[in-house]
């Protein structure tokens, strides 16, 4: 079968392409390795228009049945090992089968920024994580750090102190870069100490972590006792696949995109967090992705091709 648009991503950017996409009348494949995305990594979501307040993984459920709920959306559960640009198509091989569409969306998100210290990769799992909403049960009444200084690690350190004891957020900046709400938040919780102008030099433990090594002096040491680290230092676009077929990237290798997601080749668009779109947001992902598939709507109806 000849989709009219394949979308290569689970997360909300392609779930929201192919929503709008089959309500086009569209044939749409959605191949991902899981449904859902980051946004799964999220505890509470509380600015997604139309709910004042929902868990991370009810809004996810939401959006991914409203996607099934379409008869032309197929959703596959299968990784994308190859891909190639035809002439007025683009061939995806995958775990299950190769597929071929006329337009394609690369949704690929991103994943977790590592620190690249020593003692990081070594006691991941064993106290070094990048999801909170993942882990943060597992250290009640322990006491945790969150590295890192952006809107995200302040949501993360709110999460975590629900159930540490003391949550650090230590930071190389002068100023937490949060949203005026989690930073109110921040600074109200007794719980939490921020650490400023100060970097993580390496992970120490046994079995599991017991230590961190600062650059500069906390309380007269270089030295913090910890049960847990949390690392929220940004994300790493995956655009392997686009650049294969000449998509092109900005230096941070996100892609980059027109006001209607489309890309600089013909039929292929993208959306959601692997774009150079600065505002990274489910909302704004979502959005990305209707635009994408509006214009391949457009796209493929002009198309002069006998298939």
């Amino acid at each position: 079968m000849l989709y009219d648009l394949i979308i290569i991503g689970g997360g909300v950017a392609g779930l929201g392409a192919a929503v709008y996409a089959a309500r086009y009348e569209m044939n749409v494949l959605v191949v991902a390795g899981n449904f859902g995305g980051l946004l799964l990594q999220t505890h509470l979501v509380e600015n997604y228009i139309g709910f004042k307040s929902i868990s991370a993984i009810e809004l996810t459920n939401n959006i991914i049945e409203h996607a099934k709920s379409y008869k032309k959306v197929t959703m596959k559960e299968a990784m994308v090992n190859d891909i190639k640009k035809l002439k007025n198509s683009v061939k995806i091989k995958t775990t299950k089968g190769e597929f071929e569409g006329k337009t394609i969306l690369f949704a690929t998100g991103s994943f977790h920024r590592q620190l690249g210290i020593p003692g990081e990769k070594e006691y991941s799992g064993k106290g070094v994580s990048y999801c909170g909403t993942c882990d943060a049960p597992m250290f009640h009444n322990k006491t945790v750090a969150i590295i890192g200084g952006s809107d995200s690690a302040a949501k993360e350190s709110i999460l975590l102190a629900q159930f540490a004891k003391k949550v650090y957020i230590i930071y190389r900046g002068e100023k937490l870069r949060a949203e005026p709400v989690n930073f109110k938040n921040v600074l109200a919780n007794k719980k939490i100490e921020i650490i400023y102008k100060t970097n993580v030099k390496e992970v120490k433990g046994k079995q599991f972590v017991t230590n961190i090594i600062l650059d500069n002096e906390y309380k007269g040491s270089t030295e913090l006792k910890l049960d847990g680290m949390f690392i929220e230092i940004g994300y790493i676009p995956k655009t392997e696949l686009a650049e294969k077929i000449g998509v092109k990237t900005n230096k941070k290798h996100e892609i980059i995109v027109d006001k209607h997601s489309q890309t600089n080749v013909d039929g292929v668009y993208s959306a959601g967090d692997c774009t150079d779109y600065d505002f990274k947001q489910a909302i704004t992902g979502v959005a990305q992705g209707a635009h994408a598939a509006q214009a391949a709507y457009e796209y493929i109806k002009n198309l002069k091709v006998d298939y």
